[in-house]
C-alpha cells in the first residue's frame, strides 16, 4: 500500500514521540488518524497540532495494558471511518536503569504489561477486524535497536520486552493473511519522552525517523530499521552463534532429522492422503 489517502492509521501512544511523528507523517499523506493513550491533555495537544496541519484527527483516552480498553479502541476507530488500513503498536515506557537483582517485580510487570502485552492486545482486537473487513491491510509493532543486542546495560525488563515483541511479531505474521502485512519497527536512539536532557542533543530527530521509517512501510518491508551502524552490533552476535554451531553443532549429511519445520512439513504431508479419504 503506497497511496494513504483518506486510509485509516491507527496508532498507540500516538500523543508524543514517535508515534506523534507517525502520525503527522501518515497524515501528511493524506491519511485519516486514530491516537490512544492515557493522557487525555496530551491527546487534546496532539490532535489539535495535526488539525492545524490539515490531518483528521480524532483521539481516545485509552489504555494498552486493558483488552477491553483495546477493544473499545477498535471499536472507535471503525465507528469514526468504518475500516482501518495501518495499526502502528507504538506505546511503550521504560523504567530507571538497574541491576536484575535491583529491579522490582511490579516494575519488571509494568513494562510487559505495555511493551508486550499492550502489542498482543492492539494485534488481537485489530488483526480480527482487519480479516473481516478484507483488502490490504497493515499492523506494525514498535520493538528496538534492544531487540537485537543490549544497547544500554542494567536494561534488562526493556531489552526482554522488546526480544519478546520481535518474536511474537515473527509468529503473528505466519497466522495472518497474505494481504495483511505485518512488521517490526526497530528504532535505534530516536529522540521522545524517554530521552534524558544530557542525552537528547545526540538522538536522531523524531520526524526524520517517521519519514525512515513511512518510506518502508509503503514498500510493505516486514522489519523496518533507520540506525546504519545497528548492523556492526548483529554482526557480532551473529558471529558469535555461528561459531558455537561451527564448534558444538556443525552442520552434517542428513542433520535436518530434528528440524522442527521440516518435520512438520513431513507429518502434514503424511496425514493429506487420510484427511482427502
Amino acid at each position: 500500500m503506497s497511496d494513504y489517502s483518506d486510509k485509516t492509521v491507527a496508532i498507540t501512544g500516538g500523543a508524543t514521540g514517535i508515534g506523534f511523528a507517525l502520525a503527522k507523517a501518515f497524515g501528511a499523506e493524506g491519511a485519516n488518524i486514530i491516537i490512544g493513550e492515557p493522557r487525555e491533555n496530551r491527546l487534546d495537544e496532539a490532535v489539535a497540532a495535526l488539525t492545524e496541519l490539515g490531518v483528521d484527527a480524532r483521539s481516545m483516552v485509552m489504555d494498552v495494558t486493558d483488552p477491553d480498553s483495546v477493544e473499545a479502541f477498535a471499536d472507535f476507530a471503525w465507528e469514526a471511518h468504518s475500516r482501518v488500513d495501518v495499526l502502528i503498536n507504538n506505546a511503550g515506557i521504560s523504567i530507571p536503569r538497574a541491576p536484575v537483582t535491583e529491579v522490582s517485580l511490579d516494575q519488571m510487570h509494568a513494562v510487559f504489561d505495555v511493551n508486550f502485552f499492550g502489542v498482543w492486545h492492539g494485534c488481537r482486537s485489530f488483526g480480527k477486524r482487519m480479516v473481516e473487513q478484507g483488502g490490504e491491510a497493515a499492523i506494525y509493532n514498535l520493538a528496538s535497536e534492544n531487540a537485537f543486542f543490549t544497547a544500554v546495560r542494567n536494561s534488562a525488563a526493556y531489552v526482554a520486552s522488546k526480544h519478546a515483541v520481535m518474536g511474537f511479531t515473527e509468529a503473528f505474521r505466519e497466522e495472518m493473511p497474505d494481504e495483511i502485512t505485518v512488521g517490526t519497527i526497530f528504532p535505534g536512539f530516536v529522540l521522545s519522552e524517554m530521552t534524558g536532557k544530557e542525552a537528547a542533543p545526540f538522538a536522531m530527530d523524531t520526524d526524520r525517523f517517521a519519514g525512515i521509517v513511512l518510506e518502508q512501510i509503503k514498500a510493505r518491508e516486514n522489519f523496518i530499521v533507520s540506525h546504519a551502524y545497528n548492523i556492526v552490533h548483529i554482526d557480532e552476535r551473529r558471529d558469535r552463534l555461528a561459531q558455537a554451531f561451527e564448534k558444538y553443532a556443525p552442520r552434517y549429511e542428513g542433520d535436518d532429522e530434528y528440524d522442527v519445520p521440516t518435520l512438520v512439513a513431513k507429518f502434514r504431508s503424511a496425514r493429506k492422503p487420510d484427511e482427502n479419504s
